[in-house]
């Protein structure tokens, strides 16, 4: 690779931890203070500080490193977008170490595959959610903007807040309440969860 290496890493949540991210993109090269960071947004939202940064500081013969493509776009057009507007700038696109030729056949098919799967993800996810919530709301469990969640959907929510594809306030609209209700569902599933030993008979992290 020539020129410089700058680096970008994203978690959708503020409760994720980037550290694993950052190893990853210092591994690959990439100095620490190019490493540019967004915290608690989806990748389904193309308006990101970190990300608008990373891109503006990369020049014609830069490479932008990312450890995935997930962690750059969450749908097939933003994926697409970002990487035609490097090509064209002369920039080039290293994911988890694997340059991206979009002149290569194969590599721009394996590139569209990844985006697919990307945004295959996310839209799964959320209809899941949404089937979840429709169900609970048919059953009565879901009655106003702030109900009282059940143990099942406070699991759920849990659940679906550890897949790091939602924020806390899409998290408190998908379950119709406030966030301070969300705050207080997992932080009680994180008491529950250091108290709850694992099958070694040490409690989990």
């Amino acid at each position: 690779m020539t020129g410089l290496l700058t680096g970008y890493a994203r978690c959708s949540t503020d409760a994720q931890d980037l550290t694993a991210q950052r190893e990853i993109l210092i591994s690959l090269g990439v100095p620490e203070d190019r490493i540019y960071l967004d915290r608690g947004l989806t990748g389904t939202h193309r308006n990101r500080p970190g990300l608008d940064q990373a891109l503006a500081a990369v020049r014609a013969g830069d490479t932008l490193v990312v450890p995935k493509l997930d962690r750059l776009a969450r749908s097939v057009p933003d994926a697409r977008d970002i990487g035609d507007s490097l090509v064209a700038r002369g920039v080039k696109l290293s994911l988890g170490g694997s340059l991206y030729d979009p002149a290569d056949p194969m590599g721009k098919m394996f590139f569209n595959i990844l985006a697919t799967f990307a945004e295959f993800e996310v839209d799964l996810l959320r209809l899941r959610t949404r089937e979840g919530m429709a169900v609970a709301r048919a059953k009565g469990k879901l009655k106003g903007k702030q109900p009282k969640l059940t143990a099942r959907q406070q699991a759920h929510l849990a659940e679906q807040h550890a897949t790091g594809e939602h924020t806390i306030a899409d998290l408190a609209e998908l379950f119709s309440v406030s966030r301070a209700t969300v705050y207080r569902v997992l932080d009680r599933a994180a008491t529950i969860r250091s108290r709850t030993p694992d099958t070694t008979g040490r409690h989990l992290p």
